[in-house]
């Protein structure tokens, strides 16, 4: 008898179970929702990720907020999101650096970029800018791929490790065949610093960051590393039309999930996702910054993403890049 009513109370409290936890997804959000960016703030994710957070928030009448976790290029905050709770209250400001290089950089990552997460939607792409600084004499592309392969070894550039700009430059020494001695600086300020100082000559930088530097003259762009010219820089060439055709390096970023999410939040957040990504002053605010709005939703995000993991794994392995 004892037997009897304790299976008959289990049962009991299994259908209670299922109707409460549809309930749940069905009243998603009900409680704030943290958006992890794996970069401390100022940066370009870091807008990204409060962008988000904003026109998510207004869609869901709910608070969406952004914590800032960096360290070891991204991938400490991408692990974390990685092994959250699957619940839909944790999400990821998902990129080029902790969800594609870092897999070519390290095959031992406490997280997979295909398989851990469930991407929902591309946010921005951009390009990388070489820029010089104008005490060089430098004023186009083809002027300084010609000197570096006239003087090999002599030229330096200042780096960030494994950043877009990173890769962008191991790209074009192997597209190019070029000898250029890297230096290595712990953050964008420092290099900004020595760059517009004159200490290093060059650098690739996200489009946004170089803009101002570029406008106030004390930078000069020669190259953007998109498929087409960037509308911030009508007169600035592409690097696939000085040479190099097929030549495309960018920087990017999108929104994901911790792999487990129920499929109905996920189809609420991507549905969200993708209305914010196709609203008029989001694209506006975005392209106003040189960016470039890609197509959305998770199928393609999906796909995007796995074709950068094997694209800068590629670039690393040739390049024999080793994560210090």
């Amino acid at each position: 008898m004892q037997r009897r009513h304790l299976v008959a109370a289990t049962l009991a409290a299994a259908s209670l179970a299922l109707p409460l936890a549809s309930l749940a997804q069905a009243d998603y959000p009900n409680k704030p929702v943290k958006i992890i960016v794996p970069f401390p703030a100022g940066g370009t994710s870091d807008v990204m990720g409060r962008l988000m957070a904003d026109e998510l928030g207004k869609a869901f009448k709910q608070p969406f907020v952004v914590e800032n976790i960096g360290g070891a290029g991204g991938a400490i905050g991408a692990e974390r999101a990685a092994k959250a709770t699957p619940d839909g209250y944790t999400l990821v400001l998902t990129g080029v650096g902790s969800n594609a290089v870092n897999h070519g950089l390290n095959p031992k990552l406490g997280y997979d970029s295909n398989k851990d997460y469930h991407h929902l939607t591309q946010i921005h792409a951009g390009p990388n800018v070489l820029v010089v600084n104008p005490s060089t004499p430098f004023k186009t592309f083809k002027e300084l791929v010609a000197h570096v392969k006239a003087n090999p070894g002599k030229m330096n550039y200042g780096y960030t490790p494994a950043a877009s700009g990173h890769m962008a430059m191991e790209q074009l020494k192997q597209t190019a065949g070029l000898f250029i001695v890297g230096i290595p600086y712990r953050g964008g300020g420092p290099l900004m610093t020595d760059l517009l100082g004159g200490t290093v000559p060059m650098i690739f930088i996200n489009q946004d960051a170089a803009l101002p530097h570029v406008k106030a003259g004390k930078l000069r762009a020669l190259a953007v590393t998109s498929a087409e010219r960037n509308p911030l820089y009508p007169d600035v060439p592409t690097i696939a039309e000085s040479g190099y055709p097929g030549f495309e390096a960018i920087s990017w970023s999108g929104l994901s999930a911790p792999r487990g999410v129920p499929a109905p939040i996920l189809e609420k957040l991507e549905a969200a996702a993708v209305q914010v990504m196709q609203s008029p002053h989001v694209r506006q605010k975005l392209e106003s910054q040189g960016f470039v709005v890609p197509p959305q939703g998770s199928a393609h995000y999906t796909k995007f993403v796995a074709s950068e993991i094997e694209r800068w794994t590629r670039v690393i392995k040739t390049a024999g890049i080793k994560q210090d």
